[in-house]
């Protein structure tokens, strides 16, 4: 995962807001120390339940959300939908360990930008945490591939070919680079525009194909047959 500090979109002074849900003290601990020695990363909030992480986020509006799965009172898999519901809405990245890949799958269902492990490296966090930021899926490689294809065997996903039909050609291209797990720069590169038209587009693909997410997109155009 790349660097992606000059493509979020936040200009200088603009701080990426963080709110981190963890019931474990160690973890949020180590979470903390990474990111409050990153530029341009305020942690505004600390929540131990999924309960406190959905309040506190109404009140901080947060950019981004890492949130445990497994905590008290409200778990984070609960706590997923009212979380994306909220407006300003934030992005919303699972805290996660290897063996939960069906939590992790209910949890993009859901609507989540995608998953981290808790052993990610510093930079890599970093990195993360400014990729969700921007909009970007936001996917441990580790598992993304058990992940991906729990998800397109689950179904789910009603009548994909009629989901897509409404979109136009250049829409398409982009839902296919989505599914290859282009960030919205990486789109723009390839196609030679703008990271602004990039995220209009993507806007209007969510729009028109009732998806939540990036990741609800890329598995889109999986079940829809476009990726060749």
């Amino acid at each position: 995962m790349t660097d992606q500090a000059n493509s979020t979109g936040f200009g200088a002074g603009a701080a990426i807001r963080v709110l981190l849900a963890d019931d474990e003290e160690m973890i949020r601990h180590g979470i903390r120390l990474i990111l409050r020695h990153a530029d341009g990363i305020d942690v505004v909030a600390e929540a131990v339940n999924g309960a406190d992480a959905v309040r506190l986020t109404a009140e901080h509006r947060p950019d981004v959300v890492l949130l445990d799965i497994r905590m008290p009172v409200l778990d984070g898999l609960s706590a997923v939908e009212p979380l994306v519901a909220l407006d300003p809405r934030p992005q919303v990245v699972m805290l996660t360990t290897f063996g939960e890949d069906d939590n992790v799958v209910r949890a993009l269902r859901s609507g989540a930008t995608g998953f981290l492990l808790k052993d990610t490296g510093p930079q890599e966090l970093i990195s993360a945490v400014r990729a969700a930021a921007a909009g970007d899926a936001v996917l441990s490689p580790g598992v993304t591939g058990t992940v991906i294809r729990r998800m397109l065997s689950g179904g789910g996903a009603t009548e994909p070919d009629s989901r897509v039909a409404g979109l136009t050609g250049r829409e398409r291209e982009v839902l296919v680079m989505l599914g290859e797990g282009l960030s919205n720069p990486g789109i723009a590169k390839r196609l030679g525009i703008g990271v602004g038209t990039v995220k209009t587009h993507v806007r209007s693909i969510l729009e028109k194909t009732g998806c939540d997410s990036r990741v609800q997109a890329a598995l889109l155009a999986h079940q829809a047959g476009l990726m060749s």
